[in-house]
């Protein structure tokens, strides 16, 4: 693999030494503060996910009449969103821990998402937070599926990979399941099926949860509500159809919001040699090259999961999601103070930036080979 070596950021020993220190810092400084007001909040999330639920199939179940079925679909396409990207996905990472209650604990909380926590928890909170963007360590670069810089050898399957990036927007949650297997592997005969099959009952359990209760369960419901006015057939069909609606709105959503983090324009990728004997203040340097924020209001802080504050989250994902708005002018700073680049930018132009460079690497070659950077040492031992 062709690398290119870069200086950025802090010049000296004493320099990344101070670096760390002052992001150190401004992480200390929010856990020393965690108390009733970040509890508060997660129980607020909790309750307007369930609010949602219930008024989403609530209105369901009158779904014959199309402008109810819109809005309980959307009702509830709303509720999924927040249950992943707010509370399940910054729950599972921990961040409450501290109020010692299962509700909102990372060991035993579960998602609505055919991922099963256990997985989740390894694919993403281990793998990927520990390997940010290392090109053959992070597997959420490119799902197994997307060449998305250089790095990575073309291949016959590249030209279609608009298309299959439509496939994994739409059925994010599915793709999402089955990424701990490394099933590619397997098809390749990198693994073998032994391998992974106690992976796979964990999955298919979860995924039979939630079909018994999304396809099944709720459609019965729907069946037996409508009997009461007539509408049986009808309305089963409509709290079907509503569930597989608002299912795709959250995966498209998900999809969205999680490729506008590391796959934008500006983000630069690392060799392994590159993390050979890292520090914690090269560790914070390779986060924040790794990453992208996205601009916007408290609603988009909402329903992005706070991933609109991805460079904070990667420095500290263990810090409640809902201190990152006030953490992120302190690290944007930071950044500055020491030359680091902080990648910021709206919505529509991080998701613009993402497609053109799905785009441009389902063909050969690519112009970007210097975004593969690795960040020189100034450690003494290795200077």
């Amino acid at each position: 693999m062709n690398t290119k070596t870069m200086q950025i950021g802090p010049k000296t020993l004493e320099e990344l030494q101070a670096f760390e220190k002052e992001l150190d810092a401004i992480g200390a400084e929010q856990r020393q503060t965690l108390g009733e007001r970040d509890a508060r909040y997660i129980k607020g999330i909790l309750r307007t996910v369930r609010i949602l639920e219930i008024a989403g199939r609530g209105l369901m179940m009158f779904g014959w009449f199309p402008p109810t079925w819109l809005l309980g679909t959307f009702l509830l396409g709303m509720a999924k969103i927040i249950d992943n990207m707010e509370l399940g996905h910054n729950v599972m990472h921990g961040q409450f821990n501290f109020m010692n209650d299962p509700r909102f604990h990372g060991d035993t909380f579960e998602w609505d998402n055919t991922c099963p926590r256990e997985e989740w928890r390894h694919a993403h909170n281990f793998v990927h937070h520990t390997y940010t963007n290392v090109i053959g360590k992070d597997r959420d670069f490119g799902y197994g599926l997307l060449r998305l810089s250089s790095d990575l050898r073309w291949s016959w399957l590249h030209p279609f990979q608009l298309l299959l990036t439509a496939l994994l927007a739409l059925f994010f949650e599915w793709f999402v399941a089955i990424h701990d297997m490394q099933v590619d592997k397997v098809v390749i005969g990198r693994k073998k099926w032994a391998d992974v099959r106690p992976q796979w009952l964990l999955v298919r359990a979860k995924i039979w949860r939630v079909i018994r209760r999304d396809y099944i369960g709720w459609p019965l419901v729907g069946v037996a509500v409508g009997a009461l006015f007539g509408h049986a057939a009808d309305t089963g069909l409509a709290v079907l159809m509503g569930h597989v609606v608002s299912n795709l709105i959250r995966n498209v959503w998900a999809w969205a919001i999680i490729f506008c983090g590391p796959f934008t324009a500006d983000f630069d990728t690392f060799s392994r040699e590159s993390i050979e004997g890292e520090t914690k203040g090269q560790w914070y340097l390779r986060q924040i090259l790794g990453s992208s924020n996205i601009s916007g209001g408290k609603l988009m802080h909402l329903m992005s999961g706070n991933l609109s504050h991805q460079v904070e989250h990667h420095l500290y994902p263990d810090i409640p999601a809902n201190r990152y708005i006030d953490m992120a002018p302190k690290v944007r700073a930071v950044c500055a103070k020491y030359g680091i680049p902080y990648n910021t930018g709206n919505f529509a132009w991080q998701l613009g930036t993402v497609f053109k460079r799905i785009a441009r690497y389902s063909l050969p070659g690519g112009p970007q080979k210097a975004v593969h950077i690795e960040v020189e040492s100034i450690l003494p031992e290795r200077a």
